[in-house]
């Protein structure tokens, strides 16, 4: 049955051109611009440009597919009435919901898969295979965190229409400090501090490191893992604890919704 949900919600992301761009394309698109614009030069520390972009961009399409999906089609999904109608169905509500978040890791997983793959066949990143199971834990507990803290979006969004400027004005300015776009030598405290207090740093630090071919060993940051997982499970509490399946009274959708019904 969740295998069935995942399936739906994949057709539902992929009728709509705008998420798929944003999710899948944008990223592909700034490591292009990037790497056109700063050249793919290899660092003092032996990094090239696109070796740096690459991992980090792989993990904002992951955090996209994630996080600002989920935020965004479950409280648009609450507002016109879907989640009413699911949860007085027999299906079990968690049945549902894992649905989302399976579909949303599924195109976690293509967003990584075609940014890594571009990377390697094009601008020569390097994926070394000792680096492999890191990469694919630090993904996994990453994008989980990030799933369920767009779902505490979408429970506290007072409307969906509401949802996008919060999730995006949410996402942008933490890639930003936490170096998804750019890496700042010695950055202001405030915004140091920023990155450390938010996941998003820590997941592309445990996502990033694994691939660094200067870098030896496993490179797991179990740490950062931790933090992250600490961090989920605090927004997996706050979602059910304030997560509404029905619509606000008095919204625009909710009026919509009820005459559907």
């Amino acid at each position: 049955m969740i295998t069935q949900q995942i399936q739906y919600q994949n057709k539902i992301f992929w009728r709509t051109p705008v998420a798929a761009f944003f999710t899948l394309a944008f990223p592909l698109m700034m490591l292009v611009l990037f790497t056109a614009i700063f050249g793919n030069d290899v660092n003092a520390n032996g990094i090239s440009t696109a070796q740096f972009f690459a991992p980090n961009l792989a993990v904002f399409a992951a955090v996209s597919a994630s996080f600002t999906n989920l935020a965004i089609g479950t409280a648009i999904s609450r507002d016109n009435g879907i989640l009413k109608r699911v949860r007085g169905t027999p299906m079990p509500p968690w049945v549902y919901m894992a649905g989302r978040v399976g579909s949303a890791v599924y195109i976690a997983a293509i967003g990584v898969v075609i940014m890594m793959g571009v990377g390697m066949a094009i601008y020569g990143v390097q994926v070394p295979a000792r680096g492999i199971p890191a990469v694919v834990l630090a993904f996994l507990v990453g994008v989980g965190c990030f799933s369920a803290l767009g779902l505490l979006v979408a429970a506290l969004a007072p409307n969906g229409d509401s949802t996008p400027a919060i999730a995006n004005a949410t996402l942008l300015p933490l890639a930003f400090v936490s170096d998804i776009f750019f890496s700042v030598e010695n950055p202001p405290g405030w915004m140091d501090l920023l990155g450390d207090i938010f996941p998003l740093k820590h997941f592309a630090i445990a996502f990033r490191d694994p691939l660094n071919p200067g870098l030896e060993g496993l490179q797991i940051h179990w740490g950062r893992l931790g933090y992250m997982l600490l961090w989920g499970v605090v927004a997996v509490v706050l979602a059910v604890r304030f997560f509404r399946w029905e619509p606000k009274a008095g919204t625009r959708r909710e009026k919509r919704a009820e005459q559907s019904a």
